[in-house]
């Protein structure tokens, strides 16, 4: 079994001190893979906790942006900060040519120092009650990040918990349109073979469990490995 990681605080956009303190305690500790979802064709959605994303080494890694792509808190300032400037100055390029991204569209830059290749940066939705495209919008940000992956030929990518931040998506109704959306996107990619969702914390992790186990239940894309099994 694989070390796992301590279980720590990642308040983002506290001071930067606090994201130093986070990144040395999760850097060479290999956060504990809790269940693989397995296709048919080889392919692999794993779901990872508790973990920072900053650390990840995929191909790419998914920022939940805000629509400025200026940075901000929570994930968004995190990766900015981790990744160090280079990240913002191709956003700032995207900007001066596309204006603000839209919720549910995605961008690809530069990952500066992270060890991740590129960064995709998506714009979740605000959660207003559930009734005005949220659901669709968060499927969005899943699929255009696979095929943007897909576009660059990477072969891996990991995931935040897209919009259940400041953006207050219930992470028990999040959870199944993440890894659905996903899974469909990965079972037509020519390059993208592995996607992780990589949570901060216990609860979160445990409601992508439970959502991965339900989705199970009602279709044959893929098979439940866990890690105890």
């Amino acid at each position: 079994m694989k070390e796992q990681c301590p279980v720590v605080s990642t308040q983002y956009d506290a001071a930067e001190e606090v994201g130093r303190e986070l990144r040395t305690l999760t850097r060479r500790c290999v956060p504990t893979v809790h269940m693989r979802l397995l296709f048919g064709n080889g392919k692999t959605i794993e779901i990872v906790g508790p973990a920072n994303i900053v650390e990840e080494t995929t191909g790419a890694i998914v920022n939940a942006a805000n629509s400025s792509l200026f940075g901000g808190g929570g994930v968004d300032g995190a990766i900015h900060r981790a990744g160090g400037p280079a990240i913002l100055a191709e956003c700032r390029q995207i900007v001066s040519k596309i204006g603000r991204l839209h919720a549910g569209k995605a961008v690809i830059t530069t990952a500066g120092r992270l060890a991740a290749r590129r960064v995709i940066h998506t714009v979740g939705p605000v959660y207003r009650g559930g009734n005005y495209g949220e659901a669709e919008t968060l499927g969005s940000c899943h699929r255009e990040s696979v095929r943007l992956a897909d576009e660059h030929s990477l072969g891996s990518l990991s995931f935040p918990a897209i919009s259940t931040g400041a953006y207050g998506y219930p992470v028990s109704d999040a959870a199944p349109i993440a890894i659905s959306s996903t899974a469909d996107a990965l079972a037509s990619a020519q390059h993208v073979t592995k996607c992780r969702f990589v949570l901060f914390d216990v609860a979160t992790l445990r409601a992508y469990e439970r959502a991965a186990e339900k989705l199970s239940n009602s279709t044959s894309l893929f098979r439940i490995e866990k890690a105890n099994s």
